[in-house]
């Protein structure tokens, strides 16, 4: 009985302890937290561009329909905020839900300046959360912050050849080879460093060393711009890097798109010169005796030749070893031959925001075959922009020379023909001995590497180890897409791999032949990209770079920044609506996607200089220059638009520039301009449908797809005739068995209006055929990345970054991930998935400004994550039988619609069955 008793008490005392336990650990589990903060949209910020930087934060709880009632900033001089004489701003509570881009409002912050801050938030449930002590470090703002920081170089290119904006056509070559640089600077360090800020810029790019030893791993640094107008430089914390007693900065030079050295037997694409390589630093180190020292580029640098003997974007790079000693970069090298560095002048330079390009994923060989006995032929197995690192052992004289490839030629060698030939690397061995080397300053887009063994003596050389090293800009990936769908899984890892590709500094083209960045890819493919990276800033960098490059008429042209004029058939490659108009349509897409109005007021200069050249380029109110529907689907070779009438694509944009610059002129409070927008926006409405609208038929122009979905989306039908154009459009598809027949700027829009309309069903059947020209064919012919072209064909480019619109409406309809009208950044979510009948299972994941957002239908039913802060409709079919969370659907508030049934929840995880 006694026992019985303590087993009665005890098992009393664990049922207890266990209720208090799971009380207790789901208050902390439904505690609030912030999650990540934002200064100037990044965490913790080496280099700023203002003075008054904005804070953005996430929030996290496990909690259900948990809202921000008020925040607190407080921003310091000293990393210990409690200490008031170092608080420069205490923003106090202010009662708001606004967690995104809230400005600076305390004394005066000075360039390049460490700062520290803390945000605190209150939620509707009663928590109070607490971020961690943040830090941001202001730039350097104007030429007098870089103290006596210099520009240097080994040679100065003649006024006479500067050429920053070189015509296509031009038969202008620079005869002399001009060597490339590279910079010591010999220090002694007597005490210990506690604080080492550098800011650098080295054109076109750079790699920093101390000591010998690179000081971070990210490539092609920095970033690329219009050079004429400004560069960009980076910030690096190097408190690490140093040592008491004798140190050695290094910095290598690479040519980049600064210059483009025209050398015979190498691939050119244009002759742009906008200088040549050159570099300006500053470093400014703190001891810890309290003392400080500035470091700064001037004459009294050595400078030397190279071993890079030729670096270009377009025709490869070359490495003799002979030139120089590995270890050139370290104190023990004497540099006493060396001659002092050439000062010369520069650009302006601004703070680099965007990420930088790093190497991002490695492929091993799949196979390689022996075409020779010294040539061999790996295959990596993946189509994507990247260098080669190559580990080989070899001897005094001995060259290797690689050349990467897309494509293979019907004798298994490297096929350049059709993206930019000849382009390879080539390492020279001074001595004896295994060396482990990758290419700097240069990239291609390439699966196969041609691999040329040329021995100086009769041993061979021996290929030990060679991987293909993917490079691309480090935004985050945020966002995923997955489903039953086999087919659908593969075409969003082709298109996935095109973005990839071509997501550098720029969005380009293609890796390869041009790494252009043509700008129609930005409001055309901009939707699909930013489901699945943080690509804010780049598309921020990108509006400058449209800025940059506006001509003083108002063109925006073709590509941004531009590098070349291209004049081939007049300016058709230069000035085309449909590319220029990303210059309005992306800010006022990233604005709706990210809640940052500086992506407007930043921009709406250029944007109105813009719509007056356009004004003045229509005829009676249409606009007929330009591409028109680039790469459409018709009879002929892909190229100009084949089936759509001139003047349908170029006006309609046109329109839709006008309505969107009506809601930015709203948004901005510019009256009178919405006023002349709004006027405009009607004339060339009525202007339109005069031209090419056949009031008999339904039909706009030549009929084609496009010619009938642009003016459906853009709002140029007039609402009697919209059932009658969409029945036409809907019939040339089902008349050519569901085939689509849309290009470049066509295709995105045919998707659009087939949605609004709710024919899913359609874009499922037109794209769900591999064995017609489309995602699916070009699986089928082997592709692994998207191709330029609908039919994969070997004459253009297999790794481009237009086309891929379909990737939206993975996200968008089948994970049915979208807002509400009107909601901005995704404070107001709407989930309304399409197919669910036809597609069993899928689950999107997408980390909004806010938090993550998910929605997974899996067997038995959903499960939904909405993040704090916001909230969400859910759309399912209509169903009483629903439960969400285990609790009835009548808990929550829901209504009927032809829609489905409408579900509203506050932030939390959903399991619906």
């Amino acid at each position: 009985m006694k026992g019985l008793k303590i087993y009665q008490h005890l098992f009393c005392y664990l049922f207890v302890t266990s209720i208090l336990i799971g009380l207790s650990s789901c208050s902390a589990v439904e505690k609030l937290r912030i999650e990540k903060v934002l200064i100037e949209g990044r965490e913790n910020p080496l280099g700023i561009n203002t003075l008054t930087p904005s804070f953005s934060w996430k929030l996290r709880s496990e909690g259900h329909h948990v809202m921000q009632t008020a925040y607190r900033i407080t921003v310091s001089t000293n990393a210990d905020l409690s200490k008031q004489q170092d608080l420069l701003w205490d923003s106090d509570w202010v009662s708001t839900d606004e967690s995104l881009y809230n400005v600076y409002q305390g004394q005066d912050l000075q360039a390049g300046t460490t700062y520290y801050a803390r945000v605190e938030v209150k939620d509707n449930q009663g928590n109070l959360a607490e971020s961690i002590v943040q830090s941001f470090h202001t730039g350097l703002l104007a030429e007098a912050d870089w103290d006596d920081a210099q520009w240097i170089a080994k040679e100065e290119l003649p006024d006479s050849l500067v050429n920053p904006l070189p015509l296509s056509s031009s038969k202008l070559r620079i005869d002399k080879n001009y060597e490339l640089p590279v910079f010591r600077k010999n220090l002694e360090i007597p005490k210990k460093v506690v604080s080492s800020i550098g800011y650098i810029s080295g054109l076109g790019h750079y790699e920093l060393l101390l000591n010998g030893q690179p000081v971070d791993s990210a490539v092609l640094q920095p970033g690329w711009t219009k050079y004429d107008k400004e560069a960009y430089y980076v910030v690096y914390d190097l408190t690490e890097h140093w040592h008491k007693g004798k140190n050695t900065i290094g910095v290598m030079l690479g040519n980049g798109f600064y210059y483009i050295p025209p050398i015979k037997g190498r691939y050119q694409k244009h002759k742009v010169a906008f200088g040549l390589p050159k570099m300006k630093m500053k470093v400014v180190n703190r001891y810890d005796d309290g003392t400080e020292e500035t470091i700064v580029s001037d004459g009294s640098w050595k400078v030397h030749r190279s071993p890079l003997t030729f670096s270009s974007m377009y025709g490869g790079e070359d490495y003799d070893e002979h030139v120089l000693p590995k270890n050139w970069g370290t104190p023990d090298y004497s540099d006493t031959t060396w001659d002092n560095a050439l000062l010369v002048d520069g650009p302006a330079l601004r703070v680099q925001e965007a990420e930088p390009v790093r190497i991002m994923e490695r492929f091993t060989s799949q196979s390689v075959n022996q075409i020779e006995k010294d040539i061999n032929v790996y295959d990596f197995g993946q189509n994507a922009s990247g260098i080669v690192h190559v580990t080989m052992k070899g001897h005094q004289g001995d060259t290797v020379r690689i050349y990467p490839a897309e494509l293979l030629t019907d004798k298994g060698r490297a096929n350049q023909k059709h993206s930019g030939s000849p382009y390879y690397y080539q390492y020279i061995f001074a001595q004896d001995g295994e060396v482990s080397w990758r290419p700097r300053f240069t990239y291609y887009g390439f699966r196969y590497a041609e691999v040329r063994s040329m021995p100086a003596g009769e041993q061979d050389i021996e290929i030990q180890e060679i991987t293909a090293e993917h490079i691309r800009n480090g935004a985050r990936q945020i966002g995923s897409f997955q489903s039953s769908d086999t087919l659908f899984n593969q075409v969003h890892t082709l298109i996935n791999w095109g973005i990839k590709s071509n997501m550098v500094s720029v969005f380009t083209d293609c890796p390869h032949r041009e790494k252009l960045g043509w700008l129609e890819q930005l409001h055309l493919m901009g939707p699909s990209v930013q489901y699945n990276f943080d690509v804010e800033r780049l598309f921020a960098k990108s509006l400058s770079d449209m800025r940059q490059s506006q001509t003083e008429e108002g063109l925006v042209p073709e590509t941004a920044p531009e590098y070349v004029h291209f004049d081939w058939g007049g300016d058709v490659f230069r000035d085309s609506p449909e590319w220029g108009s990303s210059s309005i349509l992306l800010a006022w897409y990233a604005y709706q996607w990210y809640g940052n109005k500086a992506l407007l007021v930043d921009n709406y200069a250029m944007m109105k200089k813009y719509m007056h050249y356009l004004q003045g380029k229509a005829k009676d109110n249409v606009l007929y220059h330009g591409l028109g529907d680039w790469y459409d689907l018709g009879p002929e070779r892909p190229g100009f638009s084949q089936l759509t009438t001139p003047g349908i694509t170029a006006t309609a944009i046109y329109y839709y520039n006008l309505k969107t610059m009506s809601q930015i002129a709203d948004l901005l409070e510019d009256s009178t301009y919405k006023i002349y927008a709004d006027s405009l926006q009607q004339e060339v409405y009525r202007a339109f449908n005069d031209t090419f609208y056949n009031e008999h038929t339904g039909i706009y122009g030549s009929g084609s797809q496009t010619a009938l979905a642009m003016p459906l989306y853009v709002g140029l039908v007039d609402e009697s005739n919209k059932g009658k154009v969409l029945a036409n459009l809907v019939k040339d598809i089902v008349d050519r068995d569901t085939s689509f027949t849309a290009g470049d700027i066509g295709h995105r829009y045919l998707l659009q209006v087939l949605q609004q309309a709710g024919r899913d069903d359609l874009i499922y059947a037109m794209h769900k055929d591999d064995t017609r020209p489309g995602y699916g064919y070009q699986i089928r012919q082997g592709a692994t990345a998207l191709t330029e072209s609908w039919a994969a064909l070997p004459t253009v480019s297999n790794n481009h970054f237009m086309l891929g619109h379909l990737m939206e409406w993975f996200h968008t309809r089948l994970g049915g991930l979208g807002q509400e009208e009107g909601s901005i950044a995704y404070k107001h979510i709407r989930i309304a998935p399409k197919l669910l009948d036809v597609v069993k299972q899928r689950a999107v994941t997408y980390e909004s400004p806010y938090g993550v957002v998910k929605f997974e239908r899996k067997e038995g039913g959903f499960h939904i994550e909405v993040p704090v802060n916001s909230r969400c409709t859910l759309v399912l079919p209509v169903s009483s039988d629903y439960r969400i969370n285990r609790e009835e659907l009548g808990v929550y508030e829901h209504v009927s619609t032809d829609a489905g049934v409408e579900i509203q929840l506050g932030s939390g995880k959903y399991d619906i069955k």
